[in-house]
């Protein structure tokens, strides 16, 4: 496993996650992260359909390439859209032109076209993580291991450094700490105050196989990210009603300690050991700043004990 910097920005937003951005918005995020001295980026086809790796690309090729660490992740492959009309946009929440699709390919050829791809479209000759990304989605229960052994093949190649799945699917993340192939997680909103899923399951395979966790979505899509409100969003849709009364709950705890509940958010997962690195996303150059600050807000001890219980 690779030496992974502690904070990661998550690089959905500079795929136009939900609104669009500039090429000199998402310039000055990556370049407020950068400064702030960010070394982490974890990007995906799957974002803005390879706009968020182009972006990522360009910022990067101006860096060292062995002073950062680059995620992203296999399993959808982009391919011309034969119904384009020409102006419609992609309907997954991206406000980018739907002339490309999503084909979803956890095969080996599939896996080694999208490692290719992806290579071309950062303009790097290594990843050093690549993660199957939501391999439930096929529905078919052996894409997570034909995935995963495929990208074994990429890593004995010095092609990636380390592999493992990226997914909010519980059960993919089990094959893949309990395959023996896997170096780390990346596990999207299951390690967060609102929802600890990977308890006790995933954290005794990950022990078992000495398998890493990166925690991703520690905002659960935005609800822990600010004061919780039904305005915002919980795993990408709608707050149900007793997540927010949770959160609300959490919030007020926080706040009765002098502690912001994002900060708490974006530090929880860190409590665990076996979690080397938290990732976020930002959109904007003041966000970035804002969660990399909250990484050194001094927390008491007695908080942790008052959420946990």
């Amino acid at each position: 496993m690779i030496d992974v910097p502690q904070f990661g920005l998550g690089c959905a937003p500079l795929g136009n996650l939900f609104e669009e951005f500039t090429d000199e918005q998402a310039d000055a995020i990556l370049t407020a992260a950068w400064d702030a001295g960010v070394r982490y980026f974890d990007t995906a086809p799957h974002y803005g359909l390879g706009l968020s790796e182009q972006r990522l690309g360009r910022f990067l090729a101006t860096k060292p390439r062995d002073e950062y660490v680059v995620s992203t992740k296999v399993g959808r492959l982009l391919r011309e859209n034969p119904s384009w009309d020409g102006t419609a946009l992609d309907a997954t929440g991206f406000v980018v032109p739907a002339r490309l699709r999503r084909v979803l390919d956890y095969s080996a050829a599939g896996v080694r076209a999208s490692v290719e791809d992806s290579l071309t479209r950062l303009g790097l000759d290594r990843i050093d993580i690549l993660f199957v990304h939501d391999p439930e989605l096929s529905g078919d229960p052996g894409a997570t291991e034909s995935a995963l052994t495929a990208l074994a093949d990429v890593r004995s190649e010095g092609v990636a450094a380390a592999i493992g799945t990226g997914s909010l699917g519980i059960d993919a993340l089990l094959t893949t700490a309990r395959s023996g192939l896997a170096d780390v997680l990346m596990v999207a909103n299951r390690y967060t105050l609102l929802d600890q899923s990977v308890a006790p399951d995933l954290l005794t395979a990950c022990d078992t196989h000495n398998v890493r966790i990166i925690a991703a979505a520690v905002f659960n899509s935005g609800l822990l990210a600010s004061t919780p409100s039904r305005a915002a969003k919980y795993d990408y849709a709608a707050v149900p009603d007793d997540v927010l009364a949770r959160a609300l709950e959490l919030d007020a705890i926080c706040r009765a300690h002098g502690v912001e509940l994002p900060a708490a958010a974006l530090r929880y997962p860190l409590q665990d050991p076996r979690v080397v690195a938290v990732v976020a996303g930002a959109t904007s150059a003041a966000q970035v700043h804002q969660n990399v600050a909250r990484l050194t807000t001094d927390i008491p001890a007695a908080l942790w004990d008052a959420l946990i219980s």
